[in-house]
């Protein structure tokens, strides 16, 4: 049940599986054609009633990280779910540690995922995680397209 989540993403266009365990699968495309070198795990590759999974990030991003917005949309079997957007930074008195990084350069930070606000019904989730580095959403720096299929219900 407590599975290791490791994937490198350099690939556009390649699906890759992430992780399986007895209640979860993970797999991942780019949604842009651009390769990337992006690194992330995460214990446990479980999903649980109170899931708070460790995350570790390594990235070098292809712009310089003054502003960063993420848009986060998530589908369960084909009807939108969430829709979350969120100015991570801003370039003034930013609290995460991928704010202000340049162009080329390594970020690496290890954080919390906290579910226990989410219950997660048995199904195909299809999660697309898009990041810019301007307010117009003109300017990506990042996308991804997760599946994740949930096994059984977790309530």
């Amino acid at each position: 049940m407590f599975g290791f989540l490791f994937f490198v993403l350099i690939t556009p266009g390649a699906s890759e599986f992430l992780c399986t365990s007895s209640d979860l699968d993970l797999s991942y495309t780019f949604c842009d054609s651009t390769p990337h070198i992006f690194m992330f795990n995460v214990t446990p590759c479980a999903i649980t009633n109170n899931p708070i999974w460790k995350a570790a990030l390594t990235w070098i991003p292809r712009s310089d990280i003054t502003f960063l917005k993420t848009i986060f949309n998530v589908w369960y079997d084909g009807a939108k779910a969430l829709h979350w957007r969120q100015v991570l930074c801003s370039g003034a008195d930013d609290e995460y540690s991928v704010c202000g990084a340049l162009k080329g350069e390594t970020i690496e930070a290890t954080f919390d995922i906290k579910g226990s606000r989410i219950s997660f019904p048995k199904g195909i989730y299809n999660i697309i995680l898009e990041g810019f580095c301007d307010d117009a959403e003109k300017d990506m720096v990042m996308c991804l397209n997760i599946t994740m299929r949930v096994k059984q219900d977790t309530f």
